[in-house]
């Protein structure tokens, strides 16, 4: 996933053809993720922009299953989010970012959650985003997910995680060195 400094990231054009034919298909069997919405609309907006496509492969091959879960009007941008149902595999055993990956001087883990959404050209979910996720389905009820974590709480070493269980989402703290092998995060992707 890396590139040239100064070169847009972008996809072999069957990679690219792979990866929209895989977003369609998750689009078309999940409407309910986004009623009202034009799949050529999409794929049109997605053709002009070869770097969110990147982005979006490199969302896919690392477990998240992007879907489309949202039309800002005000923008004109789809919105993208990780739908899998638990924690993306390829993400997880990370902690929440690059200064906690460098505190730890044994047994690091191999990245840090906003270190490989930076990678990606993705965001990790806030904690109203990841609410609005669950709205769409139920997700993460074995595993968790790093969110966006207030500078104040981060200030203090500390950073969020959430998830889904006994029927609400949950929203609790771990010290943002840690790691565990079922918490990753979820990205969002605006396009």
């Amino acid at each position: 996933m890396s590139k040239p400094k100064n070169q847009k990231k972008k996809l072999p054009s069957e990679e690219s053809t792979k990866i929209v034919l895989t977003l369609k298909a998750r689009f078309e069997k999940n409407m309910s993720r986004h009623n009202g919405l034009d799949w050529a609309k999409i794929q049109s907006r997605l053709n002009t922009m070869p770097d969110k496509l990147w982005s979006l492969n490199a969302m896919e091959i690392t477990g998240g299953e992007p879907d489309v879960v949202g039309f800002d009007a005000k923008t004109g941008e789809y919105i993208f989010m990780d739908c899998s149902p638990e924690s993306p595999v390829g993400r997880r055993s990370v902690c929440y970012d690059e200064e906690a990956l460098a505190s730890r001087k044994e047994n690091k883990p191999k990245s840090s959650a906003l270190g490989m959404a930076k990678a990606m050209g993705i965001d990790i979910l806030t904690e109203t985003d990841y609410r609005k996720l669950q709205t769409l389905g139920k997700f993460d009820t074995k595993t968790s997910s790093w969110i966006k974590t207030p500078a104040d709480i981060r200030n203090l070493k500390g950073a969020l995680f959430a998830d889904w269980r006994y029927g609400h989402v949950f929203v609790y703290h771990n010290g943002a060195e840690s790691y565990y092998a079922a918490r990753a995060f979820r990205g969002v992707l605006r396009v």
